[in-house]
């Protein structure tokens, strides 16, 4: 099975399938017990040189410098071996981190530096910006105690994070909060080690992580203590975490999501956290994330320049999507999240159909199975709400074509035969819901989720026969306001296609032409029609000319 430092660190790792789809694979339990590797520090050599006493800005007492050369000269494993000196260690290092950042530390010169320094050039940034080198070395070496507590010590987590009977978190907490809160101006690997870090300690108060940490046993083959530990305590600094990662994901740069990336793998391990990530509108702003930097990989693909950090990025992604599709079954706020707009089987419909990676696929399709066959018995949703569960994301994945995609799958020789059982088990899923579904319902479908794409509901047999089924049962043409609203779409083959439609409803409609006219298609259109698409400027020119000419077949 695979832990998270695997996920993080290896080019290919995968997740375990479990027996039972209805319970959380080992893979996601594993998360809360393993924490993501950290990258080394862009100035790791300048470590051994840092010199504590000129550092006065710091205010390190005489017992906390002896510590600081203490620690540097033992293992760490000597160092953590007693929690008073663990305690004391980790506290330390988060003063550190709070002193150097309150005197700007972040933004300094070490904050621009983002490739591996060689030594002179490391010495050369500790000259220029020491408080920031001291930023790096704290995190470094926090990640280092919190790895270490996680991997089987008789002294844990909660022990030096958490204090008093009742287990609170301790109030330095904030130091790394701090860190993050320096925006773009920030230092990149001083904001992604201190999210990880922070994760790392408040996921150990999840009761889900308490609960499983009972059954660990240490390296001394003894089962590890657990202390109580307040829940209560870290889930403001949990909430706060949590919507410093959904800001990275709204943004557009793929370096600035990265750096959340490994903090939010952490947080896909426990129930709390997941649902936490889910209430801050997470899987809405990851799904985006997944269909912009799908769109990027495929176009690097097609230039023969995909970088293996792009699609290792995608596969990170798609990997915590998946983790919260375990959240269906138990969440109807968490269905309707995913079901909102179709974005999230959009993106994973997206990544199955370009196959950057086999690992991506594998994933992207372990999620489209969760998602197809997830029920709404444990928590229907309010009452009066229209029911959430697998029928519901069937239906957005033929409106985005996945049929298609699976077909192209079946032909594929896959060896991994989880795969195979996923491509099978949707193909079968798939076609048993389209069955029941009439051409109409299809279109309908497609339209509302706003993913259009060529295919037999798109051409003059199919508008000859349900043209008037546009109208709605209301009356109200509610599905041709759609379509007309897809033509301002940044997909220009949506709006080639909606062009298209249009054009065919005026056509095979009584009066079709005054209707659209009237809904403000027209004034929609006629920009497309010098379009830089020549595609799109096709469509829109047969629009317009359909719109305004009475007798189309004549000039066809």
């Amino acid at each position: 099975r695979f832990g998270v430092c695997a996920l993080i660190s290896s080019p290919t790792p995968l997740p375990q399938r479990r027996r039972s789809r209805s319970r959380v694979p080992e893979t996601l339990k594993m998360v809360a017990t393993k924490g993501p590797a950290l990258p080394p520090s862009p100035v790791a050599l300048a470590f051994p040189h840092i010199q504590w006493d000129p550092l006065g800005s710091l205010r390190l007492t005489a017992q906390e410098t002896a510590l600081l050369r203490m620690a540097e000269t033992n293992p760490i494993e000597y160092t953590l071996a007693d929690s008073r000196d663990a305690s004391m260690y980790a506290r330390v290092l988060l003063k550190l981190l709070a002193e150097a950042a309150a005197a700007g530390a972040v933004t300094g010169e070490v904050s621009k530096i983002t490739t591996v320094c060689t030594e002179e050039q490391a010495l050369d940034a500790l000259d220029a910006d020491p408080l920031g080198v001291v930023v790096h070395y704290a995190i470094t070496k926090l990640h280092s105690i919190i790895s270490t507590l996680m991997d089987g010590s008789s002294v844990t987590v909660s022990t030096v994070f958490y204090v008093g009977k009742d287990g609170v978190l301790v109030d330095q907490w904030k130091a790394l909060l701090r860190v993050l809160n320096k925006g773009g101006k920030g230092d990149a690997f001083a904001q992604s080690g201190a999210a990880l870090s922070l994760s790392l300690i408040l996921i150990t108060s999840c009761p889900s992580v308490q609960q499983q940490a009972k059954s660990l046993v240490g390296k001394d083959g003894k089962p590890v203590k657990v202390r109580p530990v307040s829940y209560t305590s870290a889930v403001e600094p949990l909430e706060a975490l949590t919507a410093w990662i959904v800001s990275q994901l709204k943004s557009a740069s793929s370096q600035t999501v990265g750096l959340a990336i490994p903090a939010m793998t952490a947080l896909m391990g426990p129930t709390e956290s997941r649902l936490l990530f889910a209430a801050s509108g997470g899987i809405k702003y990851l799904s985006r994330q997944l269909r912009s930097g799908g769109k990027k990989t495929s176009k690097a693909d097609s230039q023969s320049k995909t970088s293996s950090a792009s699609v290792q990025q995608l596969y990170e992604l798609t990997f915590c999507l998946w983790t919260m599709t375990y959240e269906l079954n138990g969440s109807y706020s968490i269905r309707a999240d995913f079901a909102k707009d179709g974005a999230a089987v959009q993106a994973l419909t997206e990544l199955v159909t370009i196959a950057p990676r086999e690992k991506v696929v594998r994933v992207a399709l372990s999620a489209l199975r969760n998602l197809a066959t997830c029920t709404a018995n444990d928590d229907p949703g309010p009452a009066g709400t229209p029911k959430i569960d697998g029928s519901v994301f069937l239906t957005d994945m033929i409106a985005c074509r996945l049929m298609k995609a699976i077909e192209y799958l079946r032909d594929r020789q896959f060896t991994d035969p989880d795969i195979i059982d996923d491509v099978d088990t949707l193909h079968k899923l798939l076609m048993e819901n389209y069955k029941e579904m009439s051409r109409w319902e299809v279109y309908k479908t497609e339209v509302e989720s706003g993913h259009l794409s060529w295919g037999s509901t798109h051409t003059e047999a199919f508008f000859k026969e349900n043209a008037r089924m546009m109208e709605g049962p209301d009356g109200d043409f509610k599905l041709l306001k759609v379509l007309i609203a897809l033509l301002s779409s940044k997909d220009e083959d949506v709006a080639a296609i909606a062009c298209h439609d249009i054009g065919e409803f005026v056509r095979h409609y009584p009066n079709g032409r005054s209707i659209v006219k009237r809904l403000g298609a027209k004034e929609m259109v006629m920009p497309l029609i010098e379009h830089d698409n020549v595609e799109l400027q096709r469509h829109a020119l047969q629009c317009v000319s359909k719109i305004m000419v009475q007798h189309w077949e004549y000039v066809k």
